[in-house]
C-alpha cells in the first residue's frame, strides 16, 4: 500500500511539472501582455480594379456585338442581277 501511495504521488508530480510547462511555453508565445516587449503590426492594404469591372467596358463591347450581328444580317439581304448581252453576227 505504502508503493501504491508513493506512486501515485509520483504520477502527481508528473502531472504537476508537464502543466507547468505546458504554460510557460504557453506565456512565452503571448505578444505584449506581462512580457514587457511590444510589436507592432502594420497592414496595408491595395484596391486592384479589373478591366471588366467597368461599366464602359460593357457598353462599348455591347455596341460593337450590335454593330456586328447587324453587319452579318444585312449582308444576307443584298440581291445582284446579272445581264447578258447576246451579240449575233451573220455570216455573208
Amino acid at each position: 500500500m505504502k508503493r501504491f501511495a508513493q506512486l501515485t504521488v509520483l504520477k502527481a508530480g508528473l502531472l504537476f511539472f508537464l502543466l507547468q510547462s505546458i504554460a510557460v511555453v504557453a506565456m512565452a508565445q503571448e505578444s505584449g501582455s506581462g512580457s514587457g516587449s511590444s510589436s507592432t503590426t502594420t497592414t496595408t492594404s491595395t484596391t486592384e480594379t479589373t478591366w471588366y469591372t467597368a461599366p464602359w467596358v460593357w457598353v462599348v463591347g455591347g455596341i460593337i456585338v450590335l454593330l456586328i450581328i447587324i453587319s452579318l444580317f444585312r449582308g444576307n439581304n443584298t440581291t445582284t442581277t446579272n445581264r447578258e448581252t447576246i451579240i449575233t453576227t451573220k455570216d455573208d
